[in-house]
C-alpha cells in the first residue's frame, strides 16, 4: 500500500484557486482580480484575489476602531479590505471614512454613512 507516483501521487497544491461561495458579485470581483494579477504587476491584485479565495472563517473581521486607527493621518486614501467591518462600541467618534469592503455590519455601517454624508 503505497503512493502511485505515476498516477499523480500527492496533491501538492491545496490552496484554493476559486471561491466555493456561488455569490455573483463575489465571482465578477474575482472575474476583474484574476485580469488584474495577468495583466499587472502589482502585489496588492494578488493578496486581494488569493483573499477573496478565502473561507469565512479564515477572512477575520476588522472592528471599526481598529480601522479608524490604521486610517489616521490618511484622510484622502480609501481603505480596501477583503473582510466584514464591524463595529466597536468603545469608539466613541468616529472619523471621517471612506471604506471599501466585502460587507459591513448593519451598525457599521449606519455609523459610518452618519459621518460621512455626501
Amino acid at each position: 500500500m503505497g503512493i502511485d507516483l505515476i498516477a499523480g501521487g500527492r496533491n501538492k497544491k491545496t490552496a484554493r484557486t476559486a471561491p466555493k461561495s456561488d455569490n455573483v458579485y463575489l465571482k465578477l470581483l474575482v472575474k476583474l482580480y484574476r485580469f488584474l494579477v495577468r495583466r499587472t504587476d502589482s502585489n496588492f491584485n494578488k493578496v486581494v484575489l488569493k483573499r477573496l479565495f478565502m473561507s469565512k472563517i479564515n477572512r477575520p473581521p476588522l472592528s471599526l476602531s481598529k480601522l479608524a486607527q490604521f486610517m489616521a493621518g490618511k484622510e484622502d486614501k480609501i481603505a480596501v479590505l477583503v473582510a466584514t467591518v464591524t463595529d466597536d462600541a468603545r469608539l466613541f467618534e468616529v472619523p471621517k471614512l471612506r471604506v471599501c469592503a466585502l460587507r459591513f455590519t448593519e451598525t457599521a455601517r449606519a455609523r459610518i454613512v452618519k459621518v460621512c454624508t455626501r
